[in-house]
């Protein structure tokens, strides 16, 4: 071994910038950062991260997932394969026309999947975020024989697949994950912002409970109005990418960026009018919608 990386995996939220104050903190050597962008952020997401490099001096490599390969071969498999699962000629023709990378890493991995990323079909974090992690940012240091760590701002209470995770485990060749905030809450991590003078993302105070995708695949009902109601831009842009990804998708049911992995799901349009309501989703509540979205509001209590 040559050397010891420490590298901390920078989405832009709470938990990854608290993770790299730790590092920080820690004076652990050869320290750096890096941002996996799905180009389906918040233009703040991206301001946040620029800000986050500056404020703490550690370097933050923005990386992205290049699918001009997997393009490649899915206009072959429709060129080749579709004719004879009976898929009908314009269908193909239109398909072919739109396979093309569109420099948004997220909606080109939609493209080249023929749908949307769902609880059951989850593959938006391994393509745009794991795997370019490792293949642009992890492999060149291993290929040198020096050794990482690699640094994970995950925390047991989001979820129980995540309370399972050890706060270290040998990958191997030379690859360590590092989880050291795996049981911190939430309270911890915005101490941790104001001992180190750290500002959080701004989206926080504007009711984002979660930093991510805009919106992210498991975005709750509250998330979706919150959307609606401050961005409504972004809601339109996904029902561009629903039009966009049908039209490549061989599927008998329309492609909805809400989906269960099978059949059907909701729209995001159709996701907008069920956030607006009440009882199940079953009646409209005008108490959700008779006002505008407050210039400040947090569930984390970020605007006292």
């Amino acid at each position: 071994m040559n050397k010891l990386h420490h590298v901390v995996s920078v989405s832009g939220g709470k938990d990854s910038a608290a993770t790299l104050m730790l590092a920080l903190a820690m004076e652990v050597p050869n320290l750096r950062a890096a941002f996996a962008d799905t180009g389906h952020e918040h233009p703040l997401t991206y301001d946040y991260v620029d800000y986050l490099e500056q404020a703490t001096g550690v370097p933050i490599q923005r990386i992205r997932r290049d699918f001009t390969e997997d393009f490649t071969t899915k206009r072959k498999y429709i060129a080749e394969k579709w004719p004879s699962l009976g898929v009908p000629a314009e269908r193909i023709a239109r398909a072919l026309e739109l396979m093309h990378p569109t420099g948004i890493p997220f909606l080109d991995a939609c493209l080249v999947a023929g749908r949307f990323p769902s609880p059951l079909g989850k593959f938006c974090t391994r393509q745009l975020k794991v795997e370019p992690l490792i293949e642009q940012v992890m492999m060149p240091l291993l290929d040198d024989g020096d050794a990482v760590w690699s640094w994970q701002g995950v925390r047991a209470d989001e979820s129980f697949a995540r309370s399972t995770l050890p706060e270290f485990e040998v990958v191997g060749g030379g690859l360590f994950n590092y989880r050291p905030i795996i049981r911190w809450a939430w309270q911890d991590v915005f101490e941790a912002h104001r001992y180190m003078g750290i500002n959080p993302n701004p989206l926080y105070a504007q009711g984002c409970s979660r930093v991510g995708c805009m919106p992210c695949i498991h975005a709750t009902k509250d998330e979706i109005l919150n959307l609606a109601q401050r961005w409504p831009e972004y809601a339109q842009r996904v029902a561009e990418w629903e039009s966009l990804v049908d039209e490549v998708s061989r599927g008998s049911s329309p492609a909805t960026f809400f989906n269960n992995g099978t059949e059907g799901g909701l729209s995001i349009v159709e996701a907008v009018e069920w956030s607006k309501t009440a009882r199940g989703g079953k009646q409209f509540d005008m108490f959700r919608t008779v006002d505008a979205a407050p210039s400040c509001s947090s569930s984390y209590g970020l605007c006292g």
